[in-house]
């Protein structure tokens, strides 16, 4: 192997390299000139040796050439952010022996990460996540004594962990690494006991699986021998068994994330872990018990999640006392008896979600300012409860608003924004991501404190940041916490290439100092368009131009706004902060009309008309996001940030009036997490409104048709099928009175960022009450090609009528066809073609492609089976919705799925999700509203 390589070799290979990559920066690179001088960017020298290729968010497209293994100087190698740069890693790598620092975050590289990686004794920082690597964790890996970081993550990896056997190396050799990071992949087996040691300083543990192939077994007792652990995460996968009884030794983890697996035994005694601020064990099995005692002594505690773990008894008063406690989770456990609260609850709790537990009465020793949800339980359920906590709050998200600079309102020219100090110039943006913040909610002390570490990172590291501006905090599905991050430049508008570069190679190198409630992060970067020489944005004495002529225009007007800003904040103040509902919102409704009489209804929140109008940018073009018959779909956003849509009558529709009150009664007194959720309404000025919460993914029918760019496989359509008929079940069993459906269609099913399935639009439901409890004679309403035709036929409506359409709706979540194509209806297509004594029912011509290939369809005959069932002709051959649930939970078992575990979004987008028909309009092409649907209409 080389030690030395002559300079007219290097010159050689990084002529290579500039013949390999296409993009800006390297198109920069002068043939002839001075590749140490100064004239190559991303190229840095000492001594005339090539030590440092730092190319980070550079826009590079190609592939690496095995001449990189030329470059034995290099200490540096960074080309993270370059989602271009792409194909097989070369084996040559393995010869960089003096490089410290390998990046290539989120970058398009793939195939199998090469072995030699292991002959790099010197790394300290591996970064290979957000690729598309496939095979298994090189064993040499073991061989990196000096490895500080090991980020794997957001890959196709996949084998079990590598541990070493006396002959091969193992990661358990890695005793001075301080960061596994695993997550993501297809990775499966059990976690080896010999993995962990308590020679170990591991700080942060990252193994949880989003949705492919899992980890299995039990969580290693070995693990609690690593004493130096701060954050564990083992969420996700498909762990069995008990959890150690020595995990109470990881007195330092201050994060520990178990949720969503299959733990029993008894739940894991966390006594002593006076570190804890995020507990999450929700979704397991464990044995039935009472309230552990740590549930009161853990002092640190900011968040505990244990939704659905078997809990029981009464709360400890002292739980609500712990100084920093801000979200307690407790949902669908067994807690019972009184619930009290303390005299002195934590002023920075926001929520407490006891829904669907035993809880049979309330002691408030004090006015509570948070949101407290006692929905489904026993203090709820006796007639004619009234109070607050008995209903979903308004507002869900614990989430922070959009931060709003304090500037006057200076226009600052196309792709120009305003800076916190006031400067029009181009920001380098990117998404900032913590895996694993110590806190659920967000205040103004955790943005100026996470402001404040940004901004003296940037000036003590000379980085050229003028200011920074934090917008849009988010989680996403792993419960990682999300911000949207824009920096402004010093001095000029615009960064140039190095800027940026070195902005982007000190987050991906992990130079960002982080503390206890900011630790691992990553940040992804925007591509930079705006560089001097880029073209975009024009010469610099066009954007001076632009910046004085904003500036002029901005003083022609500051008068003028400067007074309404002032009148605006006069108009504000003295406004309460808590919604005080209308006592009399329908004063003006007209019982006599064809609607009928008032809405009756249970907890809705009521909006003025200038709320809507504000939040709807005065319902403009760009706020409306569908239409229909009923009328206008508009999209906002409420003050406190909440994501809206809502529903706009055309003024003087008999029909919206009815599909108005029918809609409002039924949602204003349901709560279930498959079935839409109402935010409130408006009947005001003569309008009427439906509010509801905002479903980013649209429908199920935009999805199965391809018009939302998510990628339906069979696993995901199996929860999707699963979350509706949940939905549905909850519709005829429990709520109260029961109600039909009517008009079940891809349509009107609708899937949010999870992918979770909800049951929407009920304009045309109808409640079973009084002596009404098992039909409803009425007029034909539904939908050509879901419709049930006894229903049809005797104009009798029962529960089993949804039933056809959801009978319906199954067979076309398998073959993506519309119910009636090309004058074909889908039940006889796929009776026409099936034949039960093939492979599949020999359903391939009818199968959607996209659904996965033959060994990835394991139950789709149990499926089959249960659709056709739903679609029997006559009703009584029909299965129930309960009967319907359980059998989809037994497909799921069958195919190594957990029915309780929600689905995942990783992965699934072909393409930027658009805006089509919205979701909650109640029309469709083939609305059928009595009389019938001329042939013409059907669709062809």
């Amino acid at each position: 192997m080389l030690s030395y390589v002559g300079e007219d070799v290097i010159g050689v290979a990084l002529q290579a390299l500039k013949d390999a990559w296409q993009g800006k920066a390297v198109s920069s690179w002068k043939d002839g000139s001075d590749q140490c001088g100064g004239d190559w960017v991303g190229i840095i020298c000492t001594n005339s040796r090539v030590t440092s290729i730092v190319l980070s968010s550079m826009e590079l497209t190609g592939g690496l050439p095995g001449d990189i293994g030329q470059f034995t100087e290099l200490v540096y190698l960074d080309l993270s952010y370059n989602q271009d740069l792409g194909g097989p890693l070369h084996y040559t790598i393995g010869n960089l022996l003096k490089l410290t620092t390998l990046n290539l975050v989120k970058c398009g590289f793939s195939g199998s990460i090469p072995s030699s990686i292991g002959n790099l004794g010197r790394l300290k920082l591996l970064s290979l996540n957000a690729n598309g690597f496939t095979g298994p964790i090189p064993a040499s890996f073991g061989k990196l004594k000096n490895l500080y970081w090991l980020d794997l993550s957001d890959n196709q990896l996949n084998g079990s962990l590598p541990v070493s056997d006396g002959i091969n190396p193992g990661l358990d050799m890695l005793t001075q690494t301080k960061h596994f990071h695993f997550g993501d992949n297809h990775l499966s087996g059990n976690i080896p006991p010999t993995l962990f040691k308590s020679s170990m300083s591991l700080y942060h543990l990252y193994v949880f699986i989003y949705w492919n192939n899992s980890f299995t077994g039990s969580i290693p007792s070995t693990l609690g021998l690593v004493q130096s652990l701060e954050t564990v995460r083992l969420d996700r996968n498909s762990l069995s068994g008990n959890v150690p009884s020595n995990i109470n030794n990881l007195t330092n983890v201050s994060e520990l994330y178990m949720s969503n697996n299959r733990l029993t035994g008894p739940v894991p005694d966390l006594t002593g872990l006076n570190e804890l601020n995020y507990v999450d064990l929700s979704n397991n099995n464990f044995d039935e018990s009472n309230i552990p005692s740590w549930f009161s002594t853990l002092q640190s505690l900011t968040t505990l999640n244990m939704k659905s773990t078997n809990l029981g008894g009464e709360l400890p008063a002292e739980l609500f006392s712990i100084p920093q406690l801000q979200n307690v989770d407790l949902r669908d456990n067994r807690i019972n008896g009184t619930l009290n609260i303390s005299s002195n609850p934590s002023p920075q709790l926001e929520r407490v979600d006891l829904q669907n537990n035993l809880v049979s009465d309330f002691v408030q020793r004090r006015q509570y300012t948070f949101d407290l949800i006692l929905v489904d339980n026993m203090i709820c359920r006796e007639s004619g409860a009234t109070d607050k906590f008995c209903y979903l709050p308004t507002n869900v998200s614990t989430l922070h608003p959009i931060q709003l600079n304090n500037c006057t309102l200076t226009p600052c020219g196309p792709d120009l924004v305003m800076s916190p100090n006031c400067q029009c110039a181009y920001p380098f943006i990117g998404l900032f991501i913590f895996k694993a913040p110590s806190f659920s909610s967000l205040t103004n002390q955790t943005y100026d404190s996470l402001r404040e570490l940004l901004m003296s990172y940037f000036h003590n590291a000379t980085l050229p940041v003028d200011s920074m501006s934090l917008l849009e905090a988010s989680r996403n599905l792993e419960d990682y916490l999300l911000f949207k991050l824009e920096l402004f430049p010093s001095g000029e508008p615009v960064f140039n290439r190095t800027g940026i570069s070195s902005i982007a190679f000190a987050f991906s190198n992990q130079s960002f100092p982080s503390n206890d409630d900011f630790n691992t992060y990553t940040f992804i970067p925007e591509n930079y368009n705006f560089f001097p020489d880029s073209g975009t944005r024009g010469n610099n004495k066009a954007s001076n131009t632009k910046l004085i002529i904003g500036s002029v225009v901005g003083g022609s007007v500051l008068v003028v706004l400067l007074v309404l800003v002032g009148m605006y904040v006069l108009r504000l103040k003295g406004r309460p902060e808590k919604f005080v509902p209308d006592s009399q919102p329908f004063a003006l409704w007209d019982p006599t009309s064809e609607s009928g009489g008032i809405p009756q209804l249970k907890g809705a929140r009521s909006f003025t008309f200038e709320e809507l109008r504000k939040c709807t940018d005065n319902f403009s073009a760009t706020s409306q996001i569908g239409a229909g018959g009923y009328g206008n779909v508009y999209k906002g956003i409420l003050p406190d940030g909440e994501l809206i849509a809502i529903k706009r009558a055309r003024k003087g529709s008999t029909q919206g009036g009815l599909e108005f009150k029918t809609e409002l009664e039924l949602l204003s007194r349901v709560h279930h997490k498959n079935v839409v959720g109402l935010v409130g309404f408006c009947f005001d000025q003569g309008e009427q409104m439906l509010v509801y919460e905002f479903i980013v993914n649209g429908t199920l029918k935009d999805s199965l048709s391809g018009r939302s760019g998510i990628r339906l496989d069979w696993m995901r359509r199996l929860k999707i099928t699963l979350g509706a008929a949940r939905g549905l079940q909850y519709l005829h069993d429990l709520a109260d009175p029961p109600i039909i459906h009517r008009d079940i269609k891809t349509n009107n099913i609708l899937l949010d960022q999870r992918l979770v399935a909800k049951v929407a639009d009920f304009g045309l439901s109808k409640p079973l009450s009084g002596t009404n409890r098992t039909h409803v004679t009425t007029q034909v309403k539904g939908t050509m090609g879901y419709m049930d035709p006894e229903y049809y036929m005797t104009q009798q409506l029962t529960e089993k009528s949804d039933v056809y359409s959801f009978g319906v709706v199954m067979l076309e979540l398998i073959t993506a066809r519309s119910p009636i194509e090309k004058g074909r209806y889908i039940v006889r297509q796929v009776k026409e073609v099936m034949d039960k004594n093939k492979e599949l029912y020999n359903l391939y011509e009818v199968l959607d492609p996209i659904i996965g290939l033959n060994n990835q369809l394991k139950g789709l005959e149990m499926f089959v089976d249960l659709s056709l069932r739903c679609v029997e002709e006559m009703g009584n051959q029909r299965p129930t919705m309960r009967e319907i649930v359980k059998e989809i939970e037994n497909i799921m078992t069958f195919v190594g799925l957990n029915p309780d575990i929600e689905p995942s979004t990783s992965a699934s987008h072909g393409g930027t999700s658009k805006d089509y028909s919205h979701p909650y309009s109640n029309d469709s092409l083939f609305a059928y509203s009595g009389g019938i649907l001329p042939p013409k209409l059907i669709p062809k």
